[in-house]
């Protein structure tokens, strides 16, 4: 599958679960992903503005499709409770047929 029907990911990671909810219903209502899986309780570590540090945060992986996603990418960036959110993307290939299609028929 390619073009804009391809399906399509984005990972980020949350302070908690209600902030993670509260953007993916947003993006849902809005047509701009088909799911959103919350991961809760994950611990991060990373280096930022120079300091290691950690904290724990709930990851949230999105499913979509790459007519969505820049603009899916752009309203998370837009919703997203950090002020430099880890947002990272990408297109997938390969998929059981059912989730592609679902995933191809997104706003439809």
């Amino acid at each position: 599958m390619t073009g804009a029907r391809t399906p399509a990911l984005i990972w980020c990671p949350f302070p908690d679960a209600d902030a993670a909810l509260a953007v993916i219903d947003t993006l849902l209502d809005e047509a701009l992903i088909a799911c959103g899986n919350v991961l809760p309780g994950m611990q991060s570590r990373f280096v930022w503005n120079g300091q290691k540090d950690s904290a724990t945060e709930t990851g949230a992986l999105l499913k979509t499709n790459a007519a969505r996603l820049a603009r899916a990418v752009s309203r998370l960036s837009e919703l997203h409770p950090y002020e430099e959110p880890a947002i990272v993307a990408w297109h997938c290939e390969t998929g059981a047929p059912g989730t592609l299609a679902w995933l191809a028929g997104i706003g439809d």
